[in-house]
């Protein structure tokens, strides 16, 4: 029998009892890489595989300790701050070491399915009393895929519920091995035009709707629709309208909608990173996302907004 429990993975974070990522209490696995490049990315620092440094300036004191640490002399302090040098940093961690104010911060470490199932099953009583389970996110799952396949396949067979989140940006040959063990699908809508799509995540949604379809009719899993709500890309009713029907004619009323509204976090963690933040926009209103859940609703859907 193959074991499983070695199969190495890239993770940047494990979160316990999460309300928000399927039913019940849960614990949720975030996976690094991902194949789009979203404008608002929550998570920038799950874009590619490598582990992150984060630099908190706050918390800087300008002691200088992390410039002496750091074995490529990559640090400078600059206005009583540290500053990195980005193009000379190997992310060695030799200065989070030394910082005696927690200023700095490596994000991203590898780990063993087993390791991982290890972690999750610390919170059973959790999942029994609450009907939760654990949840692979990200980043992407699907850029992962043996590593996904471990640690839900270990899951099951320790009679936990499983769910991925997941932008179905995948062959379906990667897509469909993973579902063998996963329970719940919650399949992001990041737009449904085409071209609208490319321009805000990299790439077109053909593939992504067509995985949809195959999910819910070939694989047959429950699924949730969710939707990062973003104003001035995504929000208008137009969209959410095309989104309902593309649901009520291709899956079906049973797959629940999750509006879920853009916020500012994605742009404070780029900036811990010491890179330039982008993109930003406004903080949908509650009255513009109640108009929007009630659109959907009108198609005979379970519209909420949140997790």
């Amino acid at each position: 029998m193959e074991d499983l429990t070695n199969v190495k993975g890239k993770i940047f974070n494990i979160q316990g009892y999460s309300i928000h990522d399927g039913p019940g209490i849960r614990t949720t696995v975030f996976f690094l890489g991902c194949p789009l490049r979203c404008l608002w990315c929550q998570n920038p620092e799950s874009v590619t595989l490598e582990p992150k440094l984060f630099f908190i300036a706050e918390k800087c004191i300008g002691c200088g300790r992390c410039v002496a640490a750091c074995p490529k002399g990559a640090i400078t302090i600059v206005d009583g701050k540290a500053v990195t040098d980005r193009s000379k940093c190997t992310v060695c961690g030799e200065c989070v070491k030394v910082c005696p104010t927690d200023a700095r911060e490596i994000v991203g470490e590898t780990k063993t399915a087993g390791e991982v199932v290890k972690r999750v099953r610390q919170d059973e009583l959790f999942y029994k009393t609450s009907g939760g389970g654990v949840t692979l996110s990200g980043g992407e799952v699907l850029m992962q895929p043996e590593f996904a396949y471990a640690i839900l396949k270990l899951c099951k067979d320790a009679g936990l519920h499983t769910a991925i989140e997941t932008c179905g940006f995948a062959k379906w040959e990667v897509f469909s091995k993973i579902l063998e063990y996963t329970d719940l699908v919650l399949y992001d809508f990041k737009h449904m035009d085409s071209a609208k799509h490319k321009e805000g995540t990299g790439v077109g949604n053909e593939l992504i709707l067509e995985n949809a379809i195959k999910v819910y009719h070939e694989a047959k899993k429950p699924m949730a629709a969710r939707v990062p709500t973003i104003t001035g890309y995504n929000d208008s009713k137009e969209n959410m309208d095309a989104l309902a029907r593309f649901i009520v004619e291709n899956l079906g009323k049973d797959v629940k909608v999750h509006l879920l509204p853009y916020h500012h976090l994605g742009e404070s963690k780029t900036e811990r990173m010491e890179q330039e933040v982008t993109f930003t926009t406004d903080v949908p209103t509650d009255e513009h996302m109640e108009e929007l859940r009630a659109l959907i609703a009108s198609y005979g859907l379970n519209a909420v907004i949140g997790g």
